[in-house]
């Protein structure tokens, strides 16, 4: 096996065809545009890779929370994490080139855009964003040609990684032996006094979530699964509660960074066509802006840290739960 037969460079080093080029005006900043945004793609290609690699291991009937799966889970999503910060640092080598190199070749690229851009769009679907909750619905697939907009509408969202996550916190053991102690009554309680003054909304959103479970049809996560999550956040340091800990915390740096490039995509639009429309027909930094406020997946569980109270007031659990969470 030789090296550059392995990945198949002949095929990857000739893939960048600056339009600039073929029309006679060269610029020389497209060959970074085209590299900078190939390289993203690749990467969208292994985020895809390990999210479906996800989904496999947590769509089985029960996983082992004492077991390799769940480690394993774990491992693959800390590494989509690390890829979506190179995303991010991505943008500080786009950035080094200006407005006024852009627009050297900026009008060549219409009507294609990074808005067309179908594994961005799957991983977002994979992940557990709906369609219905997309920043303008009607246009998001709108720019696609028939057979991709037909791929990204055909994904299941039953099997997305949120509605898996869902899923498996349903299957939580411990819920029955808290209910049977009222756990949920004795919190409702500590958590109303750690109320400041003004804060009493919070404990009517404490009775509807966890309680009385009035959170309507909008919620992805039904009382069973919040009170999961929830406990797994108090008690994380119980042994048997670390990876499911850990698998949470990941979901939460997954938006994190995705927010995070969002936003920072959205500024570097700004800074090189100002309040011009995207060369797909968008808005540009409109859209971008509000796609990175309301594109968030795993905010109902970022959200638990709402009803969280300090570690040294949680209710002490029963010697025959502590059995149970602990190894051995």
């Amino acid at each position: 096996m030789y090296y550059s037969e392995y990945l198949q460079l002949d095929k990857v080093l000739n893939a960048q065809q600056r339009e600039s080029e073929r029309l006679g005006r060269p610029a020389h900043d497209e060959m970074l545009f085209i590299v900078i945004h190939q390289t993203y793609e690749l990467w969208f290609k292994q985020l895809l890779f390990e999210v479906q690699s996800v989904q496999k291991l947590m769509a089985g009937e029960a996983i082992n929370d004492n077991g390799p799966e769940l480690h394993t889970i774990s491992m693959r999503l800390n590494r989509v994490v690390e890829i979506l910060k190179v995303l991010v640092h991505q943008i500080d080598v786009m950035e080094t080139m200006t407005a006024l190199d852009f627009l050297d070749f900026r009008d060549m690229l219409r009507p294609a855009s990074g808005f067309q851009s179908v594994q961005f769009k799957e991983l977002e679907a994979r992940l557990g964003l709906k369609m219905e909750q997309r920043h303008g619905k009607d246009y998001y697939t709108s720019q696609l040609t028939a057979i991709d907009k037909q791929h990204i509408e055909n994904i299941p969202v039953d099997r997305s990684l949120l509605e898996l996550c869902a899923s498996w916190l349903g299957r939580m053991p411990f819920m029955l032996e808290l209910n049977k102690i009222s756990f949920w009554n004795q919190y409702e309680t500590l958590y109303a006094a750690s109320l400041g003054e003004g804060e009493m909304t919070n404990l009517h959103a404490f009775r509807d979530m966890f309680i009385e479970d009035e959170m309507g049809g909008s919620a992805r996560l039904n009382v069973h699964q919040r009170r999961a999550a929830l406990f797994i956040m108090l008690y994380r340091d119980l042994p048997i509660l670390q990876n499911p800990f850990r698998l949470l915390n990941l979901l939460l740096e997954i938006d994190e960074f995705m927010a995070n490039w969002r936003w920072r995509h959205m500024n570097m639009v700004h800074r090189m066509i100002g309040l011009r429309t995207g060369t797909g027909g968008s808005s540009g930094k409109g859209y971008l802006r509000e796609a990175a406020m309301r594109h968030y997946i795993f905010s109902e569980i970022a959200e638990l840290s709402s009803f969280m109270i300090e570690r040294s007031k949680l209710p002490k659990l029963p010697d025959s739960l502590i059995s149970r969470v602990n190894f051995g």
